[in-house]
């Protein structure tokens, strides 16, 4: 079994799937098995709840005061598991502030709107933007939604903004400084935080 809880820098973060409707170029799994103190990320089977629920009563939520679901694959693509397991880590401790880092492709992998429910469930959303434009963010992110993706996680991303008053949309420091001029802009039209991300430092 892989690792489903672990820690990075001194954060703790949560691996629920390793499914993902992106393949992207810079992506942080392409370089190795696991990050931080994990030994495997890459699951031989998908865990069921009752798995994950094993590995948080492990880990010992009480004393965590922030966590980040951003493992091995886009949390969404594994939807009832993400919110039974962020709705369980908060009956455990009610305090701790709980961040999604998604694609933001969510609405597209499950069929539905689920950007209310994830808003209502989650402290904080932080969507990867990665590009300025459709053309330029399915060329980086090589995703299964051609033409389709980069609209519908500007639209997500609006949504979760009208129910999450913490929402950040970010990219990553491999794109030219103008396209990170441009992608600041577009956030700013859903409502959302910019931020910069690393290469490095992975996060």
């Amino acid at each position: 079994m892989a690792d489903i809880v672990y820690t990075l820098e001194g954060g703790t973060y949560l691996n629920i799937t390793n499914r993902c409707p992106c393949n992207c170029a810079f992506c942080i799994r392409s370089t190795g098995d696991a990050v931080g103190d994990a030994e495997k990320l890459w699951f031989d089977k998908e865990p069921d709840f009752e798995e994950i629920k094993a590995a948080v009563d492990a880990y010992d939520f009480t004393r965590v005061s922030s966590a980040v679901f951003c493992g091995y694959g886009e949390p969404t693509n594994a939807y009832d598991n993400l919110i039974k397991t962020a709705r369980y880590i908060k009956q455990i401790n009610p305090s701790i502030n709980l961040r999604l880092n998604t694609n933001g492709l969510s609405d597209l992998i499950n069929g539905k709107p689920t950007a209310k429910e994830l808003s209502e469930t989650f402290d904080c959303i932080s969507v990867s933007l990665n590009e300025p434009s459709s053309e330029k963010y399915d060329k980086i992110t090589r995703n299964i939604y051609p033409g389709k993706a980069f609209d519908a996680m500007l639209d997500f991303t609006s949504e979760c903004v009208k129910y999450c008053k913490n929402v950040r949309m970010t990219v990553v420091d491999v794109i030219s400084p103008e396209d990170i001029e441009a992608a600041e802009k577009v956030c700013a039209s859903t409502g959302a935080e910019f931020k910069v991300r690393s290469f490095a430092k992975g996060r």
